[in-house]
């Protein structure tokens, strides 16, 4: 199977929707489901084909062999596989949701891990919901393409190229590595933003008047819808539990330090390394991955390898193995 230019988008929220919008600017032929009618009038007013007939959809999707993207919440995860697995059994499967392990987890269950590849763009925004879309959210954004031993390299191949065509820049993950890393850079800032928020609104309304930038870039996230986040966010406990458990220390650490030395230096230099290292990463180009021949014995462990060193992978700077 190469890329197939149709894709069929389960979910028109702010991710789905814009995923749906980018892919049919960018020449796919795109269709999309969401249980919601009023969603569905909204897309279609749009000029997007959108249906809340989740059986239709997915026939559809079977005749046409369409890339299946999941854009749902995790909650909303096992009847959307149900689903799947009845009408679509044979098309190929990603998502966007972004954890990676409870979705592999019942992708398995579902018996539909042969055919599937996880995926999870790291964009976004607090708003929520069709009228947040937009076709531009993923330009330049990392893409992180699951990258587990034993994943189809077809289609691995075509959920790369999706990310691509809309945007989006290539980062070969396993599922474990994906869960710890945004559990510290993604899901640990929805908790602090949200003690921040809810310390910050406890001083009164003077405190909240007196607010500015530093308060607004550090609560953003949490504006986002509560349900979304707790969906987030419980779902990859194990992972954030962890690095809940060492933000905790540090700030423990930083409160004896300034209680007993006056001093906050230690976590304020520790944090100022951090910026700036992510400052220098985000401002320089990313080195491709090179030699990678897709398919081969040992190419998932290559690209890991690689992406752990800071390169992206652009399928102009890989080879593919030839289908037998």
């Amino acid at each position: 199977m190469s890329a197939n230019d149709s894709i069929c988008v389960l979910g028109l929220g702010l991710i789905g929707g814009s995923l749906l919008r980018a892919a049919t600017a960018a020449g796919r032929v795109g269709f999309g489901y969401n249980r919601s009618p009023a969603t569905v009038d909204e897309a279609r007013a749009a000029g997007y084909d959108a249906d809340d007939d989740l059986h239709a959809v997915l026939t559809r999707a079977a005749a046409q062999d369409a890339l299946i993207v999941i854009a749902t919440p995790v909650t909303a995860l096992d009847p959307i596989l149900d689903a799947i697995a009845r009408h679509a059994p044979n098309c190929a499967i990603t998502d966007v949701i972004s954890v990676k392990a409870v979705v592999a987890q019942s992708v398995a269950a579902h018996g539909l891990s042969a055919r599937y590849v996880g995926g999870h763009p790291m964009a976004g925004t607090a708003e929520s919901g069709w009228a947040a879309t937009d076709p531009a959210l993923f330009t330049g954004a990392t893409w992180v393409v699951g990258t587990d031993d034993g994943v189809d390299p077809q289609v691995w191949q075509s959920v790369s190229a999706l990310a691509g065509a809309v945007g989006g820049v290539v980062v070969p993950v396993a599922t474990d590595d994906h869960d710890r890393a945004v559990a510290a850079i993604s899901h640990l800032p929805h908790l602090t933003a949200a003690v921040t928020a809810a310390v910050g609104g406890g001083e009164g309304a003077l405190a909240l008047r007196l607010a500015a930038g530093s308060f607004r870039d550090g609560t953003r996230v949490a504006g986002t819808a509560v349900p979304l986040q707790r969906a987030m966010l419980e779902a990859n406990a194990p992972a954030l539990l962890v690095t809940l458990s060492e933000t905790i220390d540090r700030l423990t650490r930083a409160r004896d330090e300034l209680r007993d030395h006056g001093s906050v230096q230690v976590v304020a230099d520790n944090g100022h390394r951090a910026r700036l290292r992510y400052e220098e990463m985000v401002a320089d180009e990313p080195d491709p991955i090179v030699d990678v021949e897709i398919g081969t014995p040992g190419w998932t462990g290559d690209l890991r390898h690689q992406a752990h060193l800071g390169r992206v992978w652009r399928g102009a700077q890989t080879r593919s193995a030839s289908p037998e």
